[in-house]
């Protein structure tokens, strides 16, 4: 017997433009951000490299703050590349990487100018009906523009973030890079995605010991449930329940199923009371890229003490490598699965995302279904509680 909780949304308007011109700026963790806040959602945007972090979600009479800030209890080095003395939250990367080999003439940083640059405000509305926010940035790497539009719909435990890529051309791997924290107990969060069509460890070890790093997951193995994956200890492992592995640093990919109206990745925080879940469409953002982090990098800046942190980031790309090997020739390509977008000056290329947060009833034990329902998506668990969260899907597949 389904037991279902149901949220009744206010009807999303367009946010008036009586709205003050300007968000308010405060310093979050050592970073100049923006402040976007409606009764549902407080999020902060960093000026430099456009993390979104921290982000707070009321929901079911709780504060949620499901994201991890890499230094929020120390301060990192200033020396440090901006993506990771900036590190929070979410942030979108283009092209999605290492970056370590050239692109051509390209010699792009890590994950991009987009995780890295300074980026600057284009528009601000704010209403009782919701929350825009519009930032820009001039890429000078490859010579083009990237927009990030942010939004706010009261009544929508949700975030919709709309990146808008023009003037540019050829071919760029891309996506987002959410860091889910995790309560430091062992399978405190149970993770759980829409159907992928493969899965596969990263073809080399994430960490070494020689750079003081330890792995555990076999290197290139491949999987068809998160539940089991090998180790280099020639046992499996469960990719679905995290914390786990402490002291190892991993990194695996799924590949969507793109005959899906959308795809999803979520966490289910029982305990806690709440799931954390994102939606995209697979056709755009092709892969999951998971990154386990729980001590397994004891070189600065990491020091063995980046715990308990799960990467779930929404990608078109060729794991984590860079736009160098993403638009080669490689094992993903060959099997028809693309690792990269194909950029067109004359055609803006949108890239749609959704992060949601949503009480957990009692019984909900794992998110083994989300479905678009008349006023947002239902959830279902696999033992069939399910719950109705307001969202616009149609977001998903909007343009610029």
């Amino acid at each position: 017997m389904s037991r279902t909780q149901k949220i009744t949304p206010r009807p999303a308007k367009k946010p008036s433009p009586k709205a003050p011109a300007k968000p308010e700026i405060r310093t979050v963790f050592g970073e100049p951000s923006w402040q976007l806040k409606s009764k549902d959602v407080e999020a902060f945007l960093t000026q430099t490299a456009g993390h979104l972090g921290p982000v707070t979600f009321r929901v079911g009479g709780k504060k949620i703050a499901p994201f991890s800030a890499a230094w929020s209890k120390v301060k990192p080095d200033a020396k440090l590349p901006p993506i990771l003395r900036v590190l929070r939250g979410d942030f979108f990367c283009m092209p999605f990487g290492g970056n370590t080999v050239a692109f051509g003439k390209e010699r792009h940083p890590i994950h991009g100018e987009s995780a890295n640059a300074k980026w600057t405000l284009s528009h601000f509305l704010n209403s009782r009906d919701g929350v825009e926010l519009h930032a820009d940035l001039s890429l000078k790497v490859r010579r083009g523009r990237l927009q990030k539009q942010i939004s706010l719909i009261t009544g929508h435990p949700a975030i919709y973030q709309r990146h808008i890529i023009s003037g540019m051309s050829g071919e760029m791997n891309l996506g987002h890079h959410a860091m889910v924290k995790f309560p430091d107990v062992p399978g405190s969060g149970v993770l759980s995605t829409s159907r992928f069509v493969y899965g596969q460890n990263w073809i080399e070890p994430t960490e070494r010991p020689e750079s003081k790093g330890y792995s555990a997951l076999k290197p290139g193995a491949t999987f068809t449930s998160l539940d089991k994956s090998e180790t280099v200890f020639g046992d499996t492992t469960d990719l679905s329940h995290f914390p786990a592995r402490r002291g190892y640093e991993d990194i695996a990919m799924i590949i969507a199923d793109d005959s899906l109206p959308f795809a999803w990745t979520a966490v289910t925080f029982a305990k806690q009371g709440y799931i954390w879940f994102a939606l995209k469409d697979p056709r755009v953002l092709r892969s999951t890229v998971m990154w386990f982090s729980n001590g397994g990098r004891h070189a600065a800046p990491w020091n063995g003490d980046h715990v308990n942190v799960m990467g779930l980031e929404e990608v078109t790309s060729f794991f984590a490598a860079g736009l160098s090997q993403s638009a080669a020739d490689n094992h993903i390509t060959k099997m028809g699965y693309p690792t990269t977008l194909q950029l067109d000056p004359a055609k803006p290329t949108v890239v749609n995302y959704i992060m949601a947060v949503a009480p957990a009833p009692t019984g909900f034990d794992r998110v083994s279904k989300i479905e678009a329902s008349d006023d947002g998506v239902r959830l279902t668990s696999s033992n069939g509680t399910s719950l109705n969260v307001p969202l616009d899907v149609s977001f998903l597949t909007g343009g610029a």
